[in-house]
């Protein structure tokens, strides 16, 4: 049996990497990233974590550092967020491209400017079309629970594709709640050790970032789509095969609350997940009918899942913490591509909220529930897009 503590979200990355035993870790401090990247490098100083920490000078030496890492064949982790994301974006597709099963915590942190430590969902998502897997958390919990996931997903022979732990800054990273934690034997037994498929060999020489003419280019990027067409399928199995083994579900893609039979429902990613189902459930006691769709997996997304649940519903509600200026918010987006070819289409509302670390309280949950109420009775009198929490 393992333990359990009180850890915030960040804490509760470190542990998992404690447990997962990266070879090489590389990191360049953030807030609110840092303490994941503190607390691991204490790991390495006491010997309680066997692995080399690099101490580089930018985020793009951390990504650096983490490719010529897995060049060699070694098990890899770094984190980072907002700024510091961007600064890692040229060499994000170099990654993805190479097929190297990175995983990487990205602490969710609003885009400057203006300046802002605080959390939304902006820096991931502007960072989506990149070729890496983005997973997002609700708890401190499936932030453990899902980098041990990411590294199982990553490696996957037929996925080969690295992973974004997303988990929203401040509202996870810096809050505590009761995290179980398995025995580092366990965890040995769920995840063993990295067995590269392709690294750097004297013996067997192997070319990594050849320059690619039109001829083959697509055939590379062709290939990305099929790692991430497996991971679309692996997702959910890896996470059956977490909760079979260590008893918690956090969902594959994607987990539904009430949404079957539900004339109402919103979907949502991330933290603020939690507060919709709490409201949810007054509204259900109210005699309302009501659900929450969590989207787990953003990319992939789960297009045929996310149909599958909300194309008997009456109208549905998608809260972004996030927004593509000049259009709406990008899950929402994601959504309605996924309900076109749906036969019954419900009515959508978009709901941006959240933005640089506002929050986002349980009576504006209600009144989004019941603007989908209102959009039902009144369909030309509700906007399509509805900032949350603004007043203009």
């Amino acid at each position: 049996m393992g333990e359990k503590k009180f850890l915030n979200g960040n804490h509760a990355v470190a542990y998992a990497v404690k447990y997962i035993k990266p070879e090489v870790i590389a990191a360049y401090p953030i807030t609110p990233q840092s303490p994941i990247v503190e607390k691991i490098s204490q790991f390495v100083a006491t010997k309680e974590l066997d692995s080399d920490f690099i101490r580089v000078e930018s985020e793009h030496s951390a990504l650096s550092a983490s490719f010529g890492a897995a060049c060699t064949g070694c098990r890899v982790f770094t984190a980072t967020s907002s700024q510091g994301l961007a600064y890692m974006c040229e060499m994000l597709p170099y990654v993805s491209g190479n097929r190297f099963p990175v995983v990487m915590a990205v602490v969710n942190r609003a885009m400057a400017a203006p300046w802002t430590i605080w959390g939304d969902q902006q820096d991931a998502i502007s960072q989506r079309d990149t070729g890496w897997i983005q997973l997002f958390v609700e708890n401190a919990q499936e932030a453990f629970d899902t980098c041990l996931q990411a590294f199982c997903l990553a490696e996957d022979p037929e996925v080969l594709t690295p992973v974004m732990v997303n988990l929203d800054g401040f509202v996870l990273s810096h809050t505590e709640e009761l995290v179980e934690l398995p025995t580092p034997e366990e965890v040995d037994a769920y995840l063993p050790p990295y067995q590269a498929l392709y690294a750097v060999d004297f013996d067997d020489p192997t070319t990594f970032c050849i320059g690619a003419s039109p001829e083959i280019f697509f055939e590379y990027k062709y290939k990305q789509q099929q790692g991430m067409d497996a991971a679309r399928k692996k997702i959910p199995q890896v996470a059956a095969q977490f909760e079979q083994r260590f008893g918690r579900d956090h969902g594959g893609l994607i987990q539904e609350y009430g949404c079957e039979g539900a004339d109402y429902i919103l979907v949502t990613m991330g933290s603020f997940t939690g507060t919709a189902r709490d409201i949810a459930n007054t509204l259900k006691a109210q005699g309302k009918r009501v659900g929450v769709l969590k989207v787990r997996s953003f990319r992939p997304f789960p297009n045929q899942e996310v149909a599958r649940v909300l194309e008997k519903a009456r109208v549905i509600g998608v809260l972004d913490r996030d927004f593509s200026f000049g259009n709406q918010g990008a899950l929402f987006t994601e959504v309605k591509a996924a309900m076109f070819d749906c036969k019954q289409r419900p009515q959508a509302i978009n709901f941006i909220a959240g933005l640089g670390g506002r929050d986002i309280r349980p009576d504006e949950f209600e009144t989004m529930f019941a603007r989908l109420e209102q959009a039902d009775k009144e369909p030309d009198a509700v906007k399509a897009v509805n900032f949350v929490g603004i007043e203009v």
